[in-house]
């Protein structure tokens, strides 16, 4: 039976992400995609300049930006109540969670890279929503490769994304580190790995700001300020999501399709993200600082 397609949802290796998006958007399909939005910052540009040609809604997967704590601080930041953001630090490190060792998440040719490319996407879009999107001037980082060849088994549920292949190829990194300035003077530490020798598995978000801060780490949210001349630390109460982020991402790229609402993730914020991750993987082989 033929069918008229309305959108694309693309989830293939990231390698294939631009090259699909592109041809569905000239054929006139709305096209969501999963992470990351390509693997390079030219590919990215090519995605953002097909959508703006077809008039068609382009969005990258950014699901974590619909939990309840994210809208909490969303909404915290933009009422103002942090105050300005001017620091922070964000990851997202494992002790032994590398997905599909030997595939294609592995390949820096079909992935783009390791963990920086594929966990740091997730944080660092929430961390830049939350300090208002700054434009990074200098960046600087490392990579390092050291468990491509590691037998011990996995303690992260999240190793069994991908297909491992036993004499496939490990060419990307293991673990990034690195430091971002930005040209309203914020700056934000990073760290990302799939293997390191830490005592566990953690996600973490913190910025600081001139009226209150805040630190998540692994889905616990605290607020820290100050309330009639004392410091007080904040655990805000929130409610649950009748469906999960992914879900809620869902829903709102239909009711942008649809017309309902404006979207909260646009091609330029792709285009944005992946010319950090390039910077900072081009830092990272030069071995010293860049510019953008």
């Amino acid at each position: 039976v033929a069918m008229d397609l309305d959108a694309v949802d693309i989830c293939t290796p990231n390698l294939f992400h631009s090259e699909i998006a592109v041809a569905a958007l000239a054929a006139g399909r709305h096209v969501i995609t999963e992470k990351p939005d390509a693997i390079n910052a030219a590919e990215a540009r090519r995605m953002a300049t097909a959508a703006e040609a077809s008039g068609r809604v382009l969005m990258a997967m950014r699901n974590n930006r619909f939990t309840p704590h994210f809208q909490f601080l969303r909404r915290a930041v933009t009422e103002g109540q942090m105050g300005a953001i001017y620091a922070g630090r964000v990851g997202w490190i494992r002790r032994r969670g590398i997905p599909g060792r030997g595939g294609w998440f592995t390949t820096k040719s079909l992935s783009g890279g390791g963990p920086l490319i594929d966990l740091g996407v997730h944080f660092l879009d929430l961390a830049l929503w939350l300090m208002g999107n700054p434009t990074p001037r200098t960046l600087s980082a490392s990579t390092y490769t050291a468990f491509a060849t590691s037998s011990t088994p996995a303690d992260s549920a999240h190793a069994a994304f991908g297909e491992a292949k036993a004499a496939g190829v490990f060419d990307v990194e293991d673990l990034a580190i690195g430091f971002a300035r930005f040209s309203n003077g914020a700056a934000l530490q990073l760290e990302f790995s799939w293997a390191s020798n830490i005592d566990e598995e953690a996600v973490f978000l913190e910025l600081r700001g001139t009226r209150a801060g805040f630190i998540f780490r692994n889905w616990k949210l605290t607020l820290f300020g100050e309330t009639a001349g004392a410091l007080v630390d904040i655990a805000p109460k929130l409610p649950k999501l009748p469906y999960e982020q992914h879900g809620a991402f869902l829903r709102h790229f239909v009711d942008v399709v649809q017309g309902r609402t404006e979207p909260t993730i646009r091609p330029e914020h792709g285009v944005a993200m992946i010319d950090l991750l390039t910077g900072l993987y081009a830092s990272a082989e030069q071995g010293h600082e860049v510019s953008l």
